[in-house]
């Protein structure tokens, strides 16, 4: 968050008086001016007030020998986020003052108004530090649980492996038993159907054997109530149904395991339910894509398991996050990038935002209905039935035995042999064969998202509505899902090659002024063809473009239009119809507004959004040192650094390609001994090797210079560095150790300082070895500890420290100089803002984070 676009240094205005202080006369400062005080020790300030205390602790943090009371912090004082974060820091350590946050210090920029904002009366003296509560008890169990669940769910993973090994084995070989073309397509089919049955059947079944009906409760974690709650979120969320996100299909699965979904509802996040007797989802209602609505959270060492009952015809924006024990009513709407806490209740009707949501001062826009019946959703998922069954899974099953049979030279290279790993001919074969396939791969790849998605988008009219489920739903989400191929985007990212790339998809750029740093590694869409981006506007990663919006039984793809000379933070959702213009900074997690007045010339902070100063004076001086712009020398080596940087990344990938093939053909040798088994030995020494690999890739790629606390321009070598740290190595696999222990070993082995008894629901951490956890914190699904931030051409990057017993709430995020103290709670969809201190057992939440209250004891 940057703030401020060129600060001056002044101050003035009318000043009020300030107390004396006495002093020796060697101690004494320079005459002062009448209303500015001086950077002296907060005890000094008894009789001085809150505008006296308040402007002596601003003084020390800012290093200034006298502060005004009318001074602006940012303007004419220079500071910025970090430095007004240890200031809020300061002066809750004062104590007899109340709670100071960001979001105050931005909304009432002087000591003079802040002091007059927090209502505290100028006799206010300071009483000390405030109290801390108790610490939370230490949890149950232990080391033996432990391990014990560790050991259990390792041996859970084992078991399924070969049970899905078994059976793929003995299916390939009925169906490669089939007489020609014809009978091996037969056999394909008739074999698919029946493993997709099982698939879809096996989680649902599971789930009612081991859970039956879930109850609000407590699960501690790493107990054998909680192994049987991970065995049942593992098996839901990858069994094949939960692919089919905005079919009625989908619908059908969530109902059959229990949770109660009205007529014509229509869920389109990825983000699948686990607790699902507990959700609540009224007749015509629609939750749009990267909601969190999970009816459990990860809390204090414990699984907490709640209702979340959604009305009918209410609406849930992009992006959110609907806590447990929360409720939407009757046609109400919860706005895109905003979430409901703990207790909170929409009444019916009502239109509510931000992070925790309040009602919202103007009602969101409601997209038309369109004539969707049950019959036309019923085809719907019988095509799609069909399209699996006849296409997808033949394709899978028995395209590999019919390109054997119709290839016997190709059989005979791969037919195992007593000497066939042996000979320099194999792995020549095999090296070559795996090039040819990965480079062709990305050749096709290239190509498909370039032609197939433009010949769909003819179909569709931007700004008409269209019923759901019909043959433009579907063009309109295959456009989605070919345009939006994350190997592409990564390899292309963070370089001046972007723009092109994405030009090449149908973005509309303008004129580009080349950065080298246009847009991250992380940019979505829903419609390529119509996302539109200013010249000189600079994009961080997590940006998605929600150019498609949804109701219930109907949908419409319309322009999005980002600004000139923007710069957009991470993970921002931006929707159809946002209100900003040119040069604006869109903070990171801001909540884009979509009324009132377009917004220019200002950085946007918060869910709801606010106004703060675009830019401030440090990182102006950045922009001195490259004239505002990138020289083309430096530009010029920027782009040969990125250029290395992404052969890396292909080199990485063909390679770990090659390996993988190499162990499935050394399985392929031994199945005539082993059987079943070496196939499922093949898949756990695959996933295996897919840690080491990449373990070890990371840890090639930062030996020169170890990722650490920076702060320099884009054009500086340490952040190209950086910016290969963040292509090369894959962070894919990670998700697969969610909830186990199997995780916490593999965040040490990347250079996490990890405490004992961690719980990691789904955390992401960007910089490894800039994290300390300290024990038996407790990280909630989506959560993300971000330990640097791009601001127009500056970077800064600092460590951030979790001490024992923390909590971070599912889709939270912690930016870089952050620390949060023993037993702190950050809520769910908090943004903690760079250079926080958060006490020890306190409860902080909102977008940006504020002190709320001690955590929770249930």
């Amino acid at each position: 968050m940057a703030h401020g676009r060129r600060p001056r240094r002044g101050g003035g205005g009318q000043l009020s008086e300030e107390p004396t202080v006495t002093r020796t006369p060697a101690d004494l400062p320079p005459p002062v001016p009448r209303g500015w005080v001086t950077g002296v020790d907060t005890a000094e300030a008894t009789d001085a007030g809150a505008e006296g205390v308040l402007a002596r602790i601003l003084a020390d943090v800012t290093g200034c020998d006298r502060v005004s009371v009318d001074s602006h912090f940012f303007d004419d004082l220079g500071a910025d986020s970090m430095v007004m974060a240890r200031f809020c820091a300061r002066a809750r350590k004062a104590g007899g003052l109340p709670t100071v946050s960001m979001k105050d210090v931005y909304r009432h920029p002087t000591i003079g108004r802040l002091a007059e904002a927090l209502a505290v009366p100028a006799s206010a003296r300071p009483a000390g530090p405030v109290a801390e509560a108790p610490p939370l008890p230490e949890p149950a169990g232990g080391a033996p649980h432990y391990v014990l669940c560790g050991a259990l769910q390792l041996l859970a993973f084992l078991t399924y492996s070969y049970l899905i090994a078994l059976v793929g084995v003995r299916g390939y070989d009925w169906i490669s038993a089939g007489s020609g073309p014809g009978g091996v397509y037969l056999r394909s089919v008739v074999f698919g159907a029946a493993v997709l049955l099982w698939l879809c059947a096996f989680p649902v079944l599971l789930k009612w054997v081991l859970i039956g009906r879930w109850q609000p409760c407590q699960i501690r974690v790493w107990s054998i109530g909680y192994l049987r709650f991970w065995v049942v979120k593992t098996l839901v969320r990858s069994a094949p149904p939960a692919l089919l996100v905005g079919s009625p299909l989908y619908v059908l699965y969530l109902r059959a395991l229990g949770a109660r979904i009205g007529r014509g509802a229509a869920i389109f996040s990825r983000n699948v339910p686990v607790c699902t007797d507990l959700l609540t989802i009224g007749a015509g209602t629609v939750i749009r894509k990267d909601s969190y609505v999970n009816c459990y959270r990860a809390h204090a060492g414990l699984i907490q398991t709640g209702p979340v009952r959604v009305g009918s015809d209410a609406v849930v924006g992009e992006a959110t996050v609907l806590d447990i024990g929360t409720s939407l009513g009757n046609r109400a709407r919860l706005g895109h990038a905003s979430s409901l806490h703990r207790g909170q209740a929409v009444p019916d009707g009502e239109h509510w935002h931000g992070s925790p949501a309040s009602r919202a001062d103007a009602a969101y826009p409601q997209l038309a209905p369109a004539r969707c019946g049950e019959l036309r959703r019923a085809a719907h998922g019988a095509s799609q039935i069909l399209a699996v069954l006849l296409v997808y899974l033949p394709l899978c099953f028995g395209g590999v035995g019919l390109l054997l049979a119709e290839a016997p030279q190709l059989a005979a290279v791969l037919e195992p042999g007593p000497t066939a790993l042996t000979t320099w001919t194999f792995y020549t074969e095999a090296l070559t064969a795996s090039l040819v396939l990965f480079s062709g791969a990305i050749a096709l790849g290239l190509a498909a998202v370039a032609t197939v998605p433009r010949l769909l988008g003819r179909a569709i009219t931007p700004g008409r509505v269209y019923p759901l489920y019909g043959f433009r739903y579907g063009a309109q989400r295959a456009i989605t899902l070919i345009t939006n191929q994350r190997f592409l985007t990564r390899l292309f990212g963070d370089s001046s090659a972007v723009v092109h790339y994405l030009r090449y998809l149908g973005y509309d750029l303008s004129h580009v002024e080349q950065t080298g740093s246009n847009f991250g590694t992380e940019v979505k869409h829903d419609s390529p063809y119509l996302s539109s981006v200013g010249s000189a506007t600079m994009v961080a990663d997590g940006l998605s473009i929600n150019n498609a919006e949804f109701s219930s039984t109907s949908f419409r793809v319309s322009r999005v239009t980002i600004g000139p000379r923007n710069f957009l933070g991470n993970r921002i959702a931006y929707p159809p119809g946002g209100r900003t213009g040119d040069n604006c900074l869109l903070a990171t997690k801001v909540m884009v507004p979509v009324d009132g007045k377009v917004r220019e010339g200002v950085g946007l902070l918060g869910s709801p959004s606010f106004e703060i100063p675009r830019s401030v004076r440090r990182d102006a001086d950045v922009d001195r040192l490259t004239g505002g712009r990138p020289p083309p020398d430096l530009l010029r080596a920027k782009n040969r650094h990125n250029a290395v940087t992404m052969a890396w990344y292909l080199l990485v990938r063909w390679l770990y390609f090659f390996l993988i093939s190499l162990l499935f053909a050394v399985a392929a040798e031994l199945y005539d001994v082993l059987d079943a088994a070496v196939v499922a030995l093949a898949n756990v020494l695959a996933l295996l090797f897919t840690v080491l690999y990449f373990a070890a890739v990371e840890r090639v790629v930062t030996s020169r210079r170890p990722p650490g606390p920076l702060f320099c321009s884009i054009y500086d070598l340490r952040f190209w560095e950086r910016e290969r740290f963040w292509k090369v190595p894959s962070e894919t696999y990670l998700r697969l150790f969610n909830g186990t222990p199997f995780k916490n070993a593999i965040w040490r082995l990347l250079g996490v300082r990890l405490g004992r008894g961690v719980f990691d629901d789904g955390c992401y951490l960007t910089e490894r070895t800039m994290v300390t956890l300290g024990d038996r914190c407790t990280l909630g699904a989506g959560s993300v500890v971000q330990c640097h931030s791009q601001e127009d051409g500056a970077f800064k990057s600092a460590p951030s420290t979790l001490g024992a017993d923390c909590t971070l709430g599912t889709g939270a995020l912690v930016h870089y100089g952050v620390t949060l103290g023993d037993g702190a709670v950050l809520a769910p969809d908090s943004f903690l803002m760079k250079g926080e201190t958060v006490p020890r057992n306190a409860h902080w939440g909102g977008n940006p984070a504020r002190q709320t209250g001690r955590p929770d004891s249930t």
